[in-house]
């Protein structure tokens, strides 16, 4: 059973939502922050990329960097930039991109789910990464990044959060600067909340979908806290952490492509001959091939498009880490061809989300920064599923959900009452 929670959410005064909201952390670089939020104020990023507020080359994991957090994050408190809800409620998120909706339950979810993997996982975390967010989250004392979480479609849950919608006014509803319409509803009512409570309670598992660097942070904190804590009751706001819970059913992953500086010392016929032991050339030309199923890949390279597939027997069809398309790129072509065995530290291979498409790999071959492409079909997310209840990884980079949550709307404060 998935527990979750409502929250005091700290949420940005309506007037100023538009301002505050901002892209996550993890998908703006430093120079992309300073220049969004040069002229706004308001802006999240001046706390989830606190280093903008420091001349150039400053370490990022510095102590001041997080106290400035911090400073910046209680500023907005007392400015009254933020408020916070008198009583514990849930949210109800929606994002519309190009008419396609999502709509999420916003709400708290447990650090022992996770230990106890009914929050399951699919990546690997990174230490310094892991260790960049606990230290976020200390000094703030606030979780301010959403995890991305999904569950299997419960009808009953998305009846509730159309009723919602159909009879309460937004709190809020603005397009944020990546185009995206943000529109966002408080249940404040006890009665719904206890039975969205309920349904939830029987819903067997929660899978991160993104955000697993946060989620880890946010449980290794609340477990030092207990340690500090020892007559801890369970109830405490340590115990639980910010999340957005959509139906799988709503969920948009795009593909993430692949761009490779060097071909390893082959010309391209020959890069062609070893691709060809496993992967018949099902098109040549200039359009560009996007592939429309599992186990089609596009190549681009020398001004011209290669449609790839994958020959039968050339994978383990049957192993659900082995039978991805991102698996099969790597363990096909781009370990044994390219020699690129890390795809996590080797500085000859860059990853497209899909939100860019396949004319941003065009221009990075064209431009000479790169000499090949591959586009990808995106990873469905039965798959992640899958390979979650099996307690499996995903290669790194196999998933690109569109659109990103927007960071500052929501904070849960694990000291302010």
């Amino acid at each position: 059973m998935a527990i979750i929670r409502p929250f005091k959410a700290f949420r940005p005064v309506p007037e100023l939502v538009s301002k505050v909201a901002a892209l996550p952390y993890d998908v703006v670089t430093t120079k992309e922050a300073r220049e969004k939020a040069k002229d706004n104020r308001y802006s999240f990023l001046h706390i989830d990329r606190p280093e903008i507020a420091f001349e150039e080359g400053i370490d990022p994991y510095d102590a001041k960097v997080y106290e400035k957090a911090r400073e910046k994050l209680f500023g907005m408190i007392n400015e009254k930039v933020y408020i916070q809800d008198l009583q514990p409620c849930l949210y109800i998120y929606q994002l519309n991109r190009q008419d396609r909706i999502q709509k999420g339950i916003v709400a708290c979810t447990s650090i022992d789910d996770y230990i106890n993997d009914i929050i399951k996982k699919h990546e690997h975390t990174l230490p310094l990464k892991e260790q960049d967010r606990i230290n976020h989250i200390k000094y703030t004392d606030a979780h301010t990044g959403p995890i991305l979480m999904t569950y299997r479609e419960n009808s009953q849950i998305t009846d509730i959060i159309d009723d919602w919608i159909s009879s309460h006014s937004p709190i809020y509803d603005f397009v944020s600067m990546d185009n995206v319409l943000q529109t966002v509803w408080v249940i404040d009512d006890e009665k719904t909340i206890d039975e969205l409570l309920g349904l939830f309670a029987k819903v067997d598992a929660l899978y991160i979908a993104d955000g697993h660097h946060r989620a880890a942070a946010a449980v290794k904190v609340g477990l030092e806290k207990r340690q500090e804590n020892p007559n801890y009751t369970g109830d405490e706001e340590f115990n639980y952490f910010l999340s957005v819970i959509f139906p799988d059913t709503q969920l948009t992953i795009l593909a993430y492509n692949r761009v490779v500086k060097d071909l390893n010392g082959l010309n391209q016929q020959e890069l062609l001959d070893k691709i060809k032991q496993n992967f018949d050339i099902v098109y040549e030309g200039k359009e560009a091939f996007i592939p429309k199923e599992k186990h089609l890949f596009g190549m681009y390279i020398g001004g011209k498009w290669y449609g790839l597939k994958a020959k039968p027997g050339s994978f383990n069809e049957k192993d659900p880490v082995e039978s991805l398309d991102v698996s099969i790129l790597h363990n096909l072509i781009i370990a044994p061809i390219f020699d690129i065995t890390n795809p996590r530290t080797d500085n000859r291979i860059d990853f497209v989300g899909g939100a860019k498409g396949v004319e941003e790999l065009k221009n990075r071959v064209d431009s000479g920064e790169m000499s090949v492409a591959f586009s990808l079909f995106p990873t469905p997310i039965e798959d992640l599923m899958c390979i979650a209840d099996s307690g499996c990884i995903m290669p790194p980079k196999s998933t690109w959900f569109e659109p990103k949550l927007q960071s500052g709307i929501f904070i849960h404060s694990m000291s302010l009452k």
